[in-house]
């Protein structure tokens, strides 16, 4: 949360500091003494908020209602239909159908009917191939915003009560990559950082342009599936890429992770992009990838059955006892400070 001219936040141990946040998400130690001081959640909070966390989980009369909440913040074409996606997948990761979609949608002076019809459009498009419906929401224009904010609100319903959770990993438990990364990071420098591509293979800047279709970030099917494998943690990897994904999940489960450098499912044209922009994959904009954990006698069997439903999967590391996110030489995969994407584009990213 910024604040204004002359306000001042507490500091992640409590020291007041007058420091400027950076665009982009806050950073992990302020967020969780903020989410610290939000007090004792009533009992039908069985997932309240938490580092590493996608998704709110309730208990309610016909089961556990799943509940998540992203904004999308940078303009352009498919801003629609990345809003529905990138909620979907946090719903998803708990093991849960995506069903009911709520948009607040604000736009700038001088938006044009056409524009609005094509966002809307958009929204239709993915909610359909989601499987969701659009519920309600709210969808103003205003002076408060230079460019399109869209922030989205899924929600499912797990009627037999189970949901997986970020926190459930285990140590001894293997840690499974589903589809390659990072491929939205990819388009949006493809997309909004062009001039400064110009010694990656045009090839390269072409296919990561399209990478929000091909391969796309969806990961609602895999997130499914894997669930039905036996998946005991599952995380969506979002803003700070994959490093920062591999320590929200270690942080949420409190346990350590050892990852195998070598067997990371890159995708080729994202990292010839930000070898071009100057950026590193591992903290890159990561949606369209998704980190499981399965007890490491489950774990060969859901990589073979993912991969027999059509899901590129592959085991890259174990759950340990303790703390942090290293590789199998015992180095340190540090966590970012913010996403790259961010960094060279010099704004506000979301989730």
């Amino acid at each position: 949360m910024l604040l204004g001219p002359g306000r001042r936040v507490l500091g992640y141990c409590g020291v007041v500091s007058d420091r400027a946040l950076p665009s982009g998400k806050l950073p992990a130690g302020m967020l969780e003494r903020l989410l610290d001081d939000v007090g004792p959640l009533p009992p039908e909070v069985v997932v309240g908020p938490a580092i590493g966390v996608d998704a709110c989980a309730i208990e309610v009369e016909a089961g556990v209602l799943v509940a998540a909440s992203d904004p999308i913040t940078l303009s352009g074409a498919g801003l629609g239909r990345a809003v529905v996606t990138i909620n979907a997948n946090d719903i998803a990761v708990t093991g849960v159908r995506p069903r009911w979609f709520l948009a607040t949608v604000l736009l700038p002076a001088g938006t044009t009917e056409s524009e609005v019809e094509r966002l809307f459009g958009d929204m239709r498009g993915a909610l359909s191939a989601t499987g969701a419906v659009l519920v309600g929401g709210h969808t103003e224009v205003t002076d408060a915003v230079s460019s399109p904010v869209v922030v989205g609100h899924m929600l499912g319903l797990a009627e037999a009560g189970r949901i997986v959770t970020t926190r459930g990993a285990r140590p001894g438990d293997a840690i499974v990559q589903v589809g390659r990364v990072p491929i939205e990071g990819a388009a949006v420098l493809a997309l909004e950082h062009a001039a400064a591509l110009g010694s990656a293979p045009q090839a390269s800047v072409d296919a990561a342009a399209r990478a929000i279709d091909d391969p796309g970030i969806s990961v609602v099917g895999a997130a499914l599936a894997a669930a039905d494998l036996g998946a005991t943690a599952m995380h969506d990897p979002t803003e700070g890429g994959l490093a920062a994904a591999l320590w929200e999940l270690a942080s949420a489960a409190h346990v350590a992770l050892r990852v195998d450098r070598d067997r990371i499912a890159w995708f080729a044209p994202g990292l010839a992009v930000c070898r071009a922009a100057g950026a590193d994959p591992w903290a890159t904009l990561a949606s369209g990838m998704l980190l499981a954990t399965f007890p490491e006698s489950l774990a060969s069997v859901a990589v073979r059955r993912l991969a027999a439903q059509g899901y590129e999967a592959v085991t890259i590391g174990l759950a340990e006892p303790g703390e942090g996110v290293r590789d199998t030489d015992g180095r340190p995969i540090p966590w970012p400070d913010r996403d790259e994407v961010a960094r060279l584009l010099h704004g506000g990213l979301r989730r």
